[in-house]
This record gives structure tokens, C-alpha cells and sequence, in this order.
């Protein structure tokens, strides 16, 4: 490795837990291990330190109760039990609409459940990732029982209007339910269900500086849906199984340090995230922004290399300590291009070369000096190589360089 310091540009795929996080939730490993459910104080001090941390994220969603708090052990469990929490309540509806950029954890669902005889209609987006609305209103119908929708792509950072859409759909149809994945949204942007028409919300710890394991999800009202895990009678009976105590307290403690912190993430990481931007596209000739949206969550790029592969690209980032990915860390074992990419029409000769680089309130001014040092370097490196010379004379020529 060229560099020996480490320089982490994918918090998008995961972030490294917070030591005050770390420090919350260690007296729940081996001090305070009881269980919740048991009626001695060993056990009714867990309960009420689930239920201190239920109200933190209550108010870190702006939900309304804590009982439209349900602990969950991640993203994709939040969406799996939303989805399929109201499908199971209610079978008088074979109608569903997404969009073709969603997570997999939501994409993939959808498909299973196309195979298992659900009308699905995926709705495109525009060439800068933002959501064709007016298409998504003309799908819903009567037969409509839900609209899954992201607050924001973990690819592109792009915000979708998802408390406009969820009225919108409501307008239409008011006995739709919608389902917002909010896991690249949550500890970025200010989340507030209270007064709008979403009936579902999930998040993720991992996600704000809390552990890997541990997510939430907002429901409008539990009587919506029917639980995925059948057993006990924890989370109101919506998720059976003895409670994750030090998680639970962990991204409670993370939700609280994210929510003091969001100016901070609207200011300074904005600011280093658009250095960092700026500075690779005026730098290397073959660089292009994916995504010139304004409106996106601050930390979050996604610049495509043309006539460059990818993993060159990442492997040959990692000689110098710089992590970033090629897409949805969900995804990294494929070797097909990023669907939300192509769902945006990216060209051919930069889909596969696409980068993401996503901050963190821990990245620091100096990691985006250096990134951007050493981009050049390594694009120069990775162009004498690529087997498009031509095509990358001729784009050189475009642009009028010698």
C-alpha cells in the first residue's frame, strides 16, 4: 500500500461505529445482560433502557409514539416486514409499484414477488437520477396496495420528494400504503413522518455510525401489518424474539450524535464532498458526473471514468489506502453494471468505470487533498492500459486536449 494511512470515501456501504456508541453499549454486553422480559431489576433495567432508546428514535424519525417504533436487525428487514407485513393483512390487492433504482433489499422483492403473482410496475427516473413522478401517479388504481419508494438513492445521493409523492398517491387512492426506505437519508437529511402521508419508514444503524445488526422501522399504525416473526411478544407483538439490548442502545446513542451533527453534514461534509468533486472532474479528462442533481444528501458522488473498468479503478485506489465502491455494497459481487445507473441512461463508456464516494462527518479536508492528488495519477495509469486508446484520443480531441 502506498499510503499507510486508510482513507474511507464509502460510508454509504458502511460507517465505522462512533467510540461514545462503543461506550454506550458496552455495560449491556456483561453488566447489564438480563432480559428484558424477566420480571427481576436486572431485566427491568434493559426494558426500560429499550424503551429510553425507542423514544430517541421516535424523535429521530418525528414520529409521533414510540409504539410506531419497531426494532429491527437492518434495512432489509424493515423493508421485508413493511412489504410483506401489508400484503399479509391485506389480500384484496395485487397491485405494486416501485422504481427501477430502488435498494435490492426493495428491488429484489419485488421481484420474488412478481414470481409469486403480484402486478408490479417499475417507475423510471430521468438522466440525473430524479424520480419520473407524473408516471408513478398514473400507475396507481384501485388494485394499488402499496408504492415502495427511497428517500435517498445510495448510489447518486439524489433525494426523491417522498412526503409530496406519498400525498399525491393518497389523492388517488387513499387506501394505498406507502413504504419509504430511508436508510441513505437517515443521520443526512432531518427525517419527519409526523403530519404526512407515509405509513412505513425504514433505517439502519450501520448506516449513522451505530453497529452492523441493528435498523428500525416506523409504522403509522401497527395494525397495518402482520408480523414476520411469529413467537414472543416484543415489539408489540410485531417481532417476536428476545431484544439486541447494546444495539438497540447503540443506535439510539448514534441517532442522537447524527441529529446533533446535521448541520454539520449540510455545511462542512457538502463542502468537502464538492471539493472532492470538483477537483477530480477539472483534473481528469474522462471523468463525468453521473448525477448534477442539487438536490442530493451531502455526502454522496458518483463519477463515472469512461473506457476504464471499475475494479481496476478501486483495486488501484486501494495501493494508495482509498476505499470506495462501484455501487450498492449489496451488489459488489456482480459483475453486471449498476442498474440504477443504467436506469439513468449513463453511457455505455462510463458505466462500467463509475465510481461512488460517499463522506462521513470524520472525513477530513487533508484524506480530500490527497484523494484528489492521486486520482489523476491513477486514471493516467489506468488509460495508458485500456484497450479504448482510440476512443480515448478522440474523446481527448473533444475536449481539446493535447
Amino acid at each position: 500500500m502506498a499510503n499507510s494511512k486508510l482513507i474511507y470515501l464509502d460510508n454509504n456501504a458502511t460507517t465505522k461505529v462512533d467510540e461514545k456508541v462503543v461506550e454506550a453499549m458496552l455495560p449491556y454486553f456483561s453488566q447489564n445482560y438480563g432480559n428484558p422480559s424477566s420480571m427481576y431489576e436486572l431485566g427491568g433495567h434493559n426494558a426500560k433502557a429499550i424503551e429510553e432508546a425507542r423514544e430517541t428514535i421516535r424523535d429521530f424519525f418525528g414520529a409521533k409514539n414510540t409504539r410506531e417504533i419497531i426494532f429491527t436487525a437492518s434495512g432489509s428487514e424493515s423493508a421485508n416486514m413493511a412489504i410483506r407485513g401489508i400484503l399479509s393483512a391485506d389480500h384484496s390487492k395485487n397491485h405494486l409499484i416501485t422504481t427501477k433504482v430502488e435498494h435490492p433489499c426493495v428491488l429484489n422483492l419485488h421481484k420474488q414477488l412478481e414470481k409469486e403473482g403480484y402486478n408490479i410496475t417499475y417507475i423510471g427516473v430521468n438522466s440525473i437520477g430524479e424520480i419520473n413522478e407524473e408516471e408513478l401517479y398514473e400507475a396507481v388504481n384501485e388494485k394499488t396496495a402499496l408504492v415502495s419508494c427511497m428517500y435517498a438513492n445510495n448510489e447518486t445521493g439524489t433525494i426523491f420528494p417522498v412526503e409530496k409523492i406519498a400525498q399525491k398517491v393518497k389523492s388517488i387512492n387513499k387506501n394505498t400504503k406507502v413504504f419509504v426506505d430511508a436508510v441513505q437519508a437517515a443521520g443526512k437529511i432531518k427525517l419527519d413522518v409526523q403530519n404526512t402521508e407515509i405509513d412505513f419508514m425504514g433505517i439502519s444503524g450501520h448506516k449513522f455510525h451505530a453497529p452492523k445488526g441493528i435498523g428500525a422501522l416506523y409504522i403509522k399504525s401497527p395494525n397495518l401489518i402482520t408480523p414476520l416473526v411469529i413467537g414472543g411478544h416484543q415489539e408489540n407483538g410485531k417481532r417476536a424474539g428476545t431484544e439486541n439490548v447494546p444495539y438497540i442502545v447503540g443506535m439510539a446513542k448514534a441517532a442522537q450524535m447524527a441529529q446533533d451533527s446535521l448541520e454539520y453534514e449540510n455545511t462542512t461534509v457538502k463542502r468537502l464532498r464538492d471539493k472532492l468533486e470538483t477537483g477530480i472532474l477539472s483534473r481528469i479528462y474522462n471523468a463525468r458526473l453521473n448525477s448534477s442533481s442539487q438536490n442530493r444528501v451531502p455526502n454522496t458522488t458518483n463519477i463515472g471514468f469512461e473506457y476504464v473498468e471499475g475494479e481496476l479503478i478501486l483495486l488501484s485506489m486501494n495501493d494508495y489506502g482509498i476505499c470506495a465502491s462501484s455501487g450498492s455494497a449489496c451488489t459488489s459481487g456482480s459483475l453486471d453494471p449498476s442498474h440504477v445507473l443504467k436506469a439513468m441512461g449513463i453511457p455505455f463508456t462510463a458505466l462500467h468505470g463509475s465510481i461512488r464516494f460517499s463522506l462521513s462527518r470524520y472525513t477530513t479536508e487533508d484524506e480530500i487533498d490527497f484523494t484528489i492528488a492521486k486520482m489523476p495519477e491513477i486514471m493516467d495509469k489506468l488509460t495508458k492500459i485500456s484497450p479504448f486508446q482510440k476512443e480515448l484520443a478522440e474523446l481527448k480531441q473533444r475536449k481539446g486536449i493535447n
